[in-house]
């Protein structure tokens, strides 16, 4: 270490002493008359529409037919040579390699070169060329230093690998690895076609409240905050369900809304306590309605945003054109089990209660639960219907590669569905599974006031009994359906988990910007 090095102070605790260095660079730049913070740059170019423009030309054209152009970004490299240097700029969508000749940008300029690190950002001016080895560059006139970075980038600027920081830094892992950068435009790119199709099917986009007085619409643990000013708990929303279902009853026929739910869950690849889904409602719509309407979504957006081949996800290929396949929840449970046959059993045990019952205390389904590495005591407290809910979830679920509507569920899981018209033991209620999680759930809602309230109720009694995620009463929504909702079919899609396949994302924290994470080790959260 050089003696100028010994002893530096980090501007900020916690900080490498690299930082000092690049903070006596920028006291440097301000002595010499350079503010290493200005307020404004104007490009004439990204540098990709500078690769796009000129990329294709011929040093020859170039220097015959000169562009001048004004470009900006970040340093990723810089390589002095003498006279000359050389900086790769990065802004994101390309790279542009700059060429800085002392007598060109005069000799100020050019010793103000020695100020620059790795991770700063530069505008120049000049003309388009091409080197000898062929490398598109920009001769630079003029030098504009735009941002100094007090913070080094990371050691493996090109494809950091440490997950921890990528997901807590996501900034840093933006600049080190481009696929992230893609994966992200990709999401919002399949946002963006979903809002197309739902406007061009006359839906209206609207935005309902993020805090509820009662959690409702999904079957989970909410998040609990205080209104001060109020003086009332409230509760961070499970799903918009509820008040979508509201506008409904209020003349607007078909609503839907993209936006933030959260969930007090446990973290997985498949799971984050803060989410996005997309939830849509449409008046005279039934359940098969919405089923052909998220077929369509779901198809169209992967469609327009990653073609109509096969997608690669998690060492496998899965096709997202439609048509989707159709299975009874039943079905799906009986061929899950047709393919373990020391299981011991039948798909008829499903319809009976009593026969369920014995099977799941049976020998031969404890040998079972423990080939799929399954609690089998967690069944013995449950009821019928929850028995084959719980049944298709250990069993069938993950077998689901290529997308599939799953129908007819239990009617006891399915507070806010309707029954079948033509089975009333089963709720007209589907979910779509694809690569073994599922991406969506929807159903021909339940607009009978009385029957919703005393579905409420045994949601009460149930949540009373010990199910934390079982719903609360809403009297408002009973309210709001005495005043007559249509026949209403609805369904809500899970974005974050639609991007993880249309993007090969193993992980959910892979396609949410700034997922959660434990706090670090040493830091603590302020008190409020």
């Amino acid at each position: 270490m050089s003696e100028e090095r010994e002893g530096l102070t980090p501007p900020v605790p916690g900080w490498p002493e690299e930082s000092a260095i690049r903070l006596q660079k920028a006291e440097g730049l301000r002595a010499a008359g350079v503010e290493p913070y200005p307020n404004r740059f104007v490009r004439s170019h990204s540098l990709a529409e500078v690769a796009a423009a000129w990329g294709a030309r011929t040093a020859e054209q170039l220097e015959s037919e000169p562009a001048t152009v004004q470009v900006a970004g970040r340093v990723m490299l810089l390589r002095p040579m003498g006279k000359a240097s050389f900086a790769t700029l990065s802004d994101g969508e390309g790279t542009l390699q700059l060429y800085i000749r002392k007598d060109e940008v005069g000799e100020d300029a050019f010793k103000l070169l020695g100020l620059v690190d790795r991770g700063d950002f530069v505008g120049a001016s000049g003309t388009v060329m091409k080197t000898r080895t062929g490398e598109l560059s920009v001769k630079a006139k003029t030098l504009t230093f735009l941002s100094k970075a007090l913070l080094p980038p990371p050691e493996k600027w090109h494809g950091l690998t440490d997950m921890e920081v990528r997901y807590r830094q996501r900034y840093v892992d933006l600049l080190s690895n481009p696929e992230v950068r893609k994966a992200f435009v990709t999401r919002s790119r399949m946002v963006g076609e979903i809002r197309r199709l739902m406007d061009e099917r006359r839906f209206v986009e609207v935005e309902t409240p993020m805090m509820h007085p009662i959690p409702g619409g999904a079957l989970a643990r909410p998040f609990v905050t205080h209104h001060n000013a109020l003086d009332v708990d409230l509760f961070m929303r499970i799903a918009p369900e509820l008040y979508l279902k509201r506008l409904v009853v209020g003349g607007l026929e078909r609503v839907y809304e993209i936006n933030r739910n959260f969930r007090n869950e446990g973290l997985s690849a498949n799971h984050n306590p803060e989410f996005t889904m997309l939830e849509f409602y449409a008046a005279y719509f039934d359940c098969r309605d919405v089923i052909d309407m998220t077929e369509a979504l779901i198809a169209g957006a992967a469609a327009k945003v990653a073609g109509d081949q096969p997608l690669p996800f998690r060492g496998r290929e899965v096709s997202l054109r439609a048509p989707f396949a159709r299975v009874r929840m039943n079905d799906a449970i009986a061929n899950a089990f047709a393919s373990d046959p020391a299981a011991g059993f039948t798909p008829d045990s499903l319809d009976d209660e009593a026969q369920l019952d014995a099977y799941v205390r049976s020998e031969a389904f404890a040998g079972a639960c423990r080939r799929a590495e399954v609690d089998r005591d967690g069944y013995l407290a449950l009821s019928h219907g929850k028995r084959i809910a719980q049944l298709f979830g250990d069993f069938a679920e993950k077998s689901l590669w290529a997308p599939t509507f799953v129908i007819d569920y239990p009617v006891e899981i399915s507070p806010l569905s309707k029954r079948r018209a033509d089975d009333k033991g089963v709720a007209d209620r589907f979910e779509l599974f694809m690569c073994g999680m599922e991406v969506a759930n929807g159903f021909s809602e339940l607009n009978d006031p009385l029957e919703q309230r005393e579905r409420f109720l045994d949601q009460v009694r149930q949540r009373a009994g010990g199910d934390g995620e079982a719903h609360l009463m809403d009297e408002d929504y009973i309210r709001a359906l005495g005043h007559g909702m249509p026949p209403t079919g609805g369904c809500g899609v899970g974005i974050d988990r639609l991007a993880m396949i249309l993007t090969n994302s193993p992980s959910i924290r892979d396609v949410i910007l700034f997922p959660h994470m434990r706090p670090e080790a040493g830091r603590k959260p302020p008190a409020v």
